[in-house]
């Protein structure tokens, strides 16, 4: 190869370097993607959110249910308190023959029911006095009186104030046992306690 054909190979290399080099960059941009808000993103989107819907719904309503149910077992418990006072005011005293003293047994039923008159302060009683068979009707109307005033001096002695509680005598008219033998009779000799007024929400002591 003689030197005018390197020189023209040299030109035409020289020129394809220029050439390469003065290739302008591509610019175009590159295409972004975008939300989808219109198709399945749309359609995850509603399904997401009214699954938290849902769910705040059902833990909404499981903490009404528990409220209820707390308030339910509540009102159950006064409720069943309530009874039990009623229970414990409802017990008898009963005494011996032709008697009208407390009974050493029966000062603790008293002691009883002294706590809930304590608590509960409007709380009103009535005491009834009753008498077995045995007597005149005027006699155990008396007698039956006696009772119910030894068990009315006791709580008042305890400190209850006489106005909250009233005494009435039937006497021999409405024995617990209709027998005639010492076993009814001695049912028959009793004290009973009767609510007359502020027994709607007792309290315990």
């Amino acid at each position: 190869m003689n030197r005018v054909q390197l020189l023209v190979l040299a030109t035409l290399a020289t020129a394809g370097a220029v050439a390469a080099c003065g290739k302008k960059p591509d610019t175009t941009p590159t295409p972004v993607a975008t939300p989808d808000t219109t198709g399945e993103g749309k359609r995850r989107a509603d399904s997401l959110a009214q699954a938290q819907a849902d769910s705040a719904r059902r833990a909404q309503e499981e903490a009404d249910r528990i409220a209820r149910q707390r308030a339910a077992d509540s009102l159950a418990a006064l409720a069943k308190s309530g009874d039990e006072v009623k229970a414990t005011l409802a017990v008898m005293i009963h005494f011996d023959f032709d008697k009208a003293n407390i009974l050493p047994g029966d000062q603790q039923t008293l002691d009883q029911k002294v706590a809930i008159l304590q608590k509960n302060p409007s709380l009103r009683v009535q005491i009834s006095g009753h008498c077995d068979e045995r007597g005149s009707d005027e006699y155990n109307l008396a007698l039956g009186n006696r009772r119910a005033n030894a068990a009315k001096q006791y709580l008042v002695s305890h400190g209850i104030d006489a106005s909250r509680i009233e005494t009435i005598s039937y006497g021999e008219e409405r024995p617990l046992n209709p027998g005639h033998d010492e076993d009814a009779w001695a049912q028959n000799r009793r004290d009973e306690f009767t609510i007359l007024a502020g027994g709607d929400a007792l309290q315990k002591p």
